[in-house]
């Protein structure tokens, strides 16, 4: 027995750990209450004996409170403080542990009643919210997140607009001087947008024609290396490159493009693009070049699912200059104006060409009615639209 009952009735518990009776009152001559208070006892010399962290859970919290702390602590990136701004009005005064499932599902139904949007972008609210909850678990503020199995909405895949060489003209000038440079090299690269304002002068080396990219929105697209169309290295190449940000508006670092994007395409006259179209255009010229798929994804930055293999190989410097050559090869056919007919019937060629113009217009790669394959895939059997 570790519970004396003392002369008063008043009950103490005594716990021996490593030879060392540690002895404290009850405050109750309750038995059964005391009982609980003796256990209570226990655990805490127990955990103080193998050092095991004791959390003061808070789960009465208000959100608004965590998010204020998670802020603080300086962890949190900039896509999730834009987040917080629009989930902190239904969330603020609900507590954390309060939160679960069910309150998520409401919320998903009051987005919908405030503005016609896509799954994609509440679930990107709510990955914000889960994000935040797992801090507070880190923390100690709850025992475990309520959102950790949260399913979220399937997104619908969407029709991905192509910019045709005829638009990327009209497009290049309508554009303002600064906002035309930064379009040139998202065509002629497929950066992101925050990858080409964050370039250096020293990103760029000049003597292998090449742009390493060193800030990304993904792991995989940091420290991977594009090399420049004739053009690109042209713009680069014509001042001295700057210590600072390459793309500039007089003088200073460029952090948004929105409305200047805007006014070019309106004034252009062609169809509403949005500036990460240009990446979609990027690749599907790529594929319409004949680029294999891993050398594409190189290019881009996206993630290959390393194994054990990828950390020891991946795409050379050369293929990807291949493949850059076949890209300017194809731009520069889709500049080239129809042959003419000769004894009444068009050239083959001039067939080609503007094959590959109206596919590109369309958005969409060709195919081999035979075979249902791509003429990306299949360089050999058209070798007019490859140079």
């Amino acid at each position: 027995m570790s519970l004396w009952r003392r002369p008063s009735g008043i009950y103490e518990t005594h716990i021996m750990i490593d030879g060392v009776r540690y002895r404290k009152s009850t405050g109750t001559s309750n038995k059964r209450l005391a009982e609980k208070v003796d256990r209570k006892h226990e655990e805490d010399l127990l955990a103080r004996r193998f050092q095991v962290e004791e959390h003061a859970f808070d789960p009465g919290m208000k959100f608004a409170e965590l998010a204020t702390r998670f802020i603080v602590s300086g962890v949190a990136k900039p896509w999730i403080k834009e987040r917080l701004d629009i989930i902190l009005p239904y969330f603020a005064g609900i507590e954390i542990g309060h939160i679960n499932k069910g309150v998520v599902q409401r919320y998903r139904a009051h987005r919908h009643s405030q503005k016609k949007l896509t799954e994609t972008t509440i679930n990107r609210d709510l990955e914000c919210l889960r994000r935040v909850l797992y801090w507070g678990v880190d923390e100690g503020y709850l025992p475990s997140n309520p959102l950790a199995r949260l399913n979220l909405e399937k997104a619908r895949r969407k029709k991905r607009p192509v910019m045709s060489v005829t638009e990327e003209q009209l497009l290049l000038n309508a554009s303002a001087p600064h906002l035309r440079r930064i379009t040139l090299c998202a065509l002629d690269t497929g950066m992101r947008r925050g990858e080409i304002l964050n370039q250096q002068g020293s990103d760029i080396d000049l003597a292998r024609r090449v742009i390493a990219v060193t800030k990304s929105k993904t792991p995989g697209g940091e420290s991977r290396e594009i090399p420049m169309t004739q053009r690109l290295y042209e713009l680069v190449s014509a001042e001295p490159l700057p210590e600072g940000p390459i793309f500039t508006h007089k003088g200073k670092q460029i952090h948004r493009i929105k409305t200047a994007w805007k006014t070019a395409v309106r004034k252009a006259g062609i169809r509403p693009f949005r500036f990460k179209d240009l990446r979609s255009t990027f690749n599907s010229r790529l594929i319409e070049a004949g680029v294999i798929k891993d050398v594409r994804k190189e290019l881009m930055g996206h993630s290959r699912n390393e194994d054990t293999n990828d950390l020891y190989s991946h795409i050379e410097l050369p293929l990807l200059r291949e493949a850059i050559t076949k890209l300017e090869a194809w731009h520069s056919q889709q500049l080239k104006p129809p042959d003419k007919e000769v004894n009444g019937k068009a050239d083959g060629r001039a067939t080609d060409r503007s094959d590959a113009g109206t596919h590109a217009e369309r958005g969409s790669v060709a195919c081999d009615p035979g075979t249902g394959s791509s003429h990306g895939d299949t360089a050999e059997k058209f070798p007019a639209r490859i140079q």
